[in-house]
């Protein structure tokens, strides 16, 4: 007997994720799966016309959790069209703010967005706090030859900005802390409520996962990190003016520069704060972040749960990043590609086989002209037929109203279109992208002899190696990488171990940009191409790309003249949740559809391993889940967040 669970919305993603699941009772395996992203975005329509060098500010406003990568990609396309070349400065500060993007919103996404899919207040409460501050002082432990890897380039950093209270009075002090919360029922995700009654969240006794010493270390760094984040953005209020949504400018940045002038945006003071949060991300990642996601991760191995790897253990694409200097282009002769510090740039298949027997392929310009993008199954038309992928310079955003499906929908139809995504293509297949996947990429070329690697390449490979060990060596197990990478749990390591590559990566660029301005040069702009008078006339293309913290961003911008005449970004979700697509490769799913197939749900009522495996993507516990029968009929309803009625 098949079970028709909906989970609707499913929040942690920039607008509203839908999900429709078959679950087969007897094997309480996934059977079907639909992701359904049920809101229209419309930027690039509203693009369309405008001055190029304002596509940033508008196409920034995408997302409102990654804040700048939106802007950096926009302003990257835009100079590629026009073919400018950004300073040092300019490079090393973009490369600042995007390695602090890296860093917070992993940091936000495991502790607050992810954490409580693993762990439970509930649980907590049943912690002994003096086991707890042991199990605190092993987990560092255990973590030292990964927390060995972080260096300080700038050689200034003297002592810890953070790092944990690992005492017993601490955690009691956090358990009443909890406890006054569960009781007072105020705040949905801790409240009492058929969540925490899961069996993975009891006692290993009970048949849980995790000891609750476990989730009482995990919940009380989750309260610890709600201030600390803040501040993570210091680098972003600092070079781009604010946070979210920092300025950026076609050219350069618009920070000047002035060790003199006490009120210069940028001066010796305010590179101090930019120091400051730099060491703080490298702490609260190397004694907080990885120490707790490594320790959930073993336990979870431990027990047996390699699900949801989906998509990830057949096909992953990225596009690379950190330019180590300022290069000429993307599109022309693919100068940036020479120039990046995380070879993540290409496409591996089949990493499920080992990492000796993956296809790997590097991505550069001339890898340009196989993306693209299916309408097939999205409420969108194209003018020349739906089955024809579009290639993003041609790119269409036509919406397709009449395609929508009357609300409030009981289910969507896969044979027809349900989701406002398009599907991306490269080569014409789906791929999954993110952390995962740079992962996956980086080693795989390293292993197999590519690229020539930097030390960003080189801490990828030895972050790996070591989390390894640490399972074989600590917890007694047997892995190797293509056996514990492309799963759900590996998904969640991968975004810990680029936040602690990325914290490394800041102290790297921070050391240079000190150095440049040492030495005279305190330019942030190249204004040569500013006025649109020097731009010529005809049309100019160009395409910016990033590693954004949820993966491969590309945009697309078509400049006639001096105004916009098309825009279209592929982002890293609109890869991940697409809608499935046929064509000459056969019927495929995008990864979110593809790993729920791989995920085992234990109580249908309580969907915990849905939501892990979506999560692990970085899309929060559902505002409100419906669950239904074969027969369409509801079995329950629950609210998890009064702010967010159904």
């Amino acid at each position: 007997m098949a079970k028709r669970v909906v989970v609707d919305p499913v929040t942690r993603i920039e607008g509203h994720l839908r999900l429709e699941i078959t679950v087969d009772e007897s094997t309480h395996r996934v059977v079907d799966a639909i992701s359904s992203a049920t809101m229209w975005r419309g930027i690039e329509v509203i693009l369309q016309g405008r001055d190029p060098r304002d596509a940033w500010a508008f196409a920034q406003r995408i997302c409102g959790v990654c804040t700048t990568i939106h802007a950096l990609a926009s302003v990257r396309a835009v100079e590629d069209a026009l073919d400018i070349q950004i300073p040092r400065n300019a490079n090393y500060i973009r490369n600042i703010m995007l390695g602090t993007l890296h860093v917070h919103d992993h940091v936000v996404h495991f502790y607050h967005l992810h954490s409580l899919d693993w762990v439970s207040p509930v649980t907590a409460l049943k912690a002994d706090p003096v086991k707890t501050a042991e199990l605190q002082k092993q987990v560092l432990k255990w973590a030292e030859p990964l927390i060995a890897l972080a260096h300080d380039y700038t050689g200034i950093k003297a002592y810890a900005r953070k790092f944990p209270k690992a005492t017993p009075a601490y955690y009691k002090a956090v358990q009443d802390k909890i406890e006054q919360i569960v009781e007072s029922g105020q705040l949905g995700i801790f409240a009492p409520a058929n969540w925490w009654n899961h069996p993975d969240y009891a006692k290993p006794k009970e048949g849980g996962k995790l000891p609750p010493e476990v989730h009482l270390m995990a919940v009380a760094h989750y309260l610890e990190m709600l201030d600390t984040q803040r501040e993570f953005v210091i680098p972003h209020v600092v070079f781009g003016g604010k946070n979210p949504h920092p300025h950026y400018l076609v050219g350069g940045m618009n920070c000047s520069i002035s060790l003199n002038d006490g009120n210069a945006p940028v001066n010796a003071a305010r590179l101090g704060l930019v120091q400051t949060s730099i060491e703080t991300q490298m702490d609260a990642v190397n004694f907080f972040y990885l120490p707790d996601v490594l320790a959930i991760a073993a336990l979870y191995f431990k027990a047996g749960w390699f699900y949801g790897g989906g998509l990830s253990k057949e096909r992953v694409l990225d596009f690379g990043e950190y330019p180590d200097e300022p290069y000429r282009d993307f599109s022309r002769t693919g100068d940036y590609w020479n120039k990046i510090l995380y070879h993540s740039n290409g496409v591996v298949h089949n990493f499920k086989e080992g990492v000796e027997k993956a296809k790997y392929e590097q991505f550069n310009k001339d890898s340009l002209e196989y993306i693209a993008e299916y309408v097939q199954h999205s409420f969108y038309h194209y003018k020349e037929g739906d089955n024809k992928a579009l290639h993003p310079w041609m790119g269409e955003t036509i919406p397709a109203p009449e395609d929508v499906p009357p609300t409030p929908w009981k289910f969507l139809d896969p044979s027809r279109k349900y989701s406002y995504s398009k599907t991306p293509v490269y080569k014409g297949m789906t791929h999954e992208v993110g952390p995962l996947a740079r992962y996956i990429i980086t080693y795989t070329a390293v292993k197999q002899g590519h690229v020539k690697p930097s030390f960003v390449d080189e801490m990828v490979v030895t972050q790996i190696e070591e989390v390894t060990k640490y399972f074989n060596k600590n917890f007694g197990l047997d892995l190797k990488p293509h056996q514990w990478l492309p799963t759900t749990v590996g998904r969640t390591i991968a975004r810990a171990l680029e936040a602690h590559m990325a914290a490394n990566v800041n102290s790297y660029f921070m050391k240079k940009l000190y150095d440049n301005i040492k030495a005279g040069d305190t330019a942030v702009a190249n204004t040569e191409k500013f006025d649109p008078q020097t731009w010529g006339s005809g049309i100019k293309k160009g395409v910016g790309m990033t590693a954004a913290p949820r993966g491969a961003l590309s945009h697309w911008v078509v400049i006639e003249g001096t105004k916009i005449k098309n825009y279209q970004a592929i982002v890293p979700t609109t890869w991940n949740v697409a809608p499935r697509i046929k064509n000459e490769y056969g019927e495929q799913r995008a990864a979110y559809e593809a790993a729920m197939l791989d995920t085992e749900v234990k109580v249908a009522t309580e969907p915990v391993e849905i939501l892990r495996t979506i999560h692990s993507f970085d899309p929060c516990l559902a505002c409100a889940t419906h669950i239904y029968n074969k027969d369409g009929e509801e079995i329950t309803s629950f609210n998890v967040n009064s702010a967010c009625a159904v």
